[in-house]
């Protein structure tokens, strides 16, 4: 399916966080594993399955910022814990709500970000730096415009000042930058075909032993494509 067109269709500017793992997921983008559920039986079948602890969350085109909106909960244990964070999202997103999805907890010290958005006169531009609580408060990105060159990619790694957090760190190897750079290099090109796609909010990416593993994701479509 395309959500990209049904998105369209429908005059909505956001695409659920599950669509846009889709798309992204279509790019070579790497994802935390994840089960989108409609009941609590599911959700507990599916926490089992991953293997707890686990992750809930809200999904839904109206719900851009879950944090925000309070329809996260992380680290659940036990089925008991599950049901009752169950409860809460269902309550908090209200009408809001069109699924929940169930992820495996990845525990990282390090995040990073990447994203597209569109410059008036450059074009489609990707953007990398530190992720998580970090982007807003120590703004430690870099851009490029697409298409990105792995080289490109290796060199945005190399620009940020957090750069030696990329490198062994606390114990934990080094980052796979073959992998992180399939990620800059794949979210170029979703930039250059997707030409209604206005912005990609990939935050954080977490790393999990040596692999570099997106967790969220947030796809916006430009005004003048869900307006017209």
């Amino acid at each position: 399916m395309d959500w990209i067109d049904l998105a369209v269709a429908r005059g909505r500017k956001t695409l659920s966080e599950d669509e846009s793992r889709q798309v992204l997921e279509g790019y070579g983008v790497p994802l935390v594993e994840s089960f989108q559920v409609s009941s609590l039986d599911e959700a507990v079948a599916r926490a089992a399955e991953l293997g707890y602890p686990v992750v809930l969350k809200g999904s839904g085109s109206r719900l851009a910022h879950k944090t925000e909106s309070g329809v996260v909960r992380l680290g659940l244990r036990d089925a008991a814990e599950l049901e009752q964070a169950y409860r809460e999202i269902e309550s908090r997103a209200g009408d809001r709500l069109e699924a929940i999805l169930v992820q495996r907890m990845i525990r990282s010290e390090r995040e990073l970000v990447a994203g597209m958005s569109r410059d008036p006169q450059f074009g489609p531009c990707v953007m990398f730096g530190l992720g998580g609580i970090f982007t807003e408060v120590l703004r430690d990105v870099v851009f490029r415009v697409a298409p990105l060159q792995r080289r490109d990619a290796e060199e945005m790694m190399q620009e940020i000042r957090g750069a030696p957090l990329l490198g062994p760190f606390r114990g934990q190897p080094a980052v796979d930058r073959e992998r992180l750079a399939d990620l800059l290099v794949g979210i170029g090109r979703l930039g250059l075909e997707q030409a209604r796609v206005a912005e990609v909010d990939v935050n954080p990416i977490l790393i999990d032993g040596a692999r570099p593993v997106a967790v969220d994701a947030l796809v916006v479509l430009s005004e003048e494509t869900t307006s017209a």
